[in-house]
């Protein structure tokens, strides 16, 4: 428990902060799982439009520090390997 002002105030920043990157990460995971799931059916019109609107969401969560920059630039690259590999 916090002691002195500047704790509580740093308690409060860190319990905001928490829910907001908890739902940045909520959205970066649900995006790649629709993107998952179109590959998955084997519709890649679907996984290709999915993937669109994926990318800005794993690089908003990289630039955010949800997701490491590397770990975000892997995922994007392998999902797009994997929908060229549908052809």
């Amino acid at each position: 428990m916090a002691n002195h002002k500047s704790a509580e105030k740093r308690a409060r920043q860190t319990e905001r902060r928490t829910a907001v990157n908890s739902s940045r990460r909520s959205r970066v995971r649900s995006s790649i799982k629709k993107v998952e799931e179109a590959i998955k059916a084997g519709d890649k019109k679907v996984a290709m439009d999915a993937l669109k609107a994926a990318q800005p969401e794993i690089q908003r969560g990289s630039a955010a520090r949800v997701i490491a920059k590397n770990a975000a630039a892997r995922r994007m690259s392998r999902l797009n390997a994997r929908i060229k590999a549908m052809a």
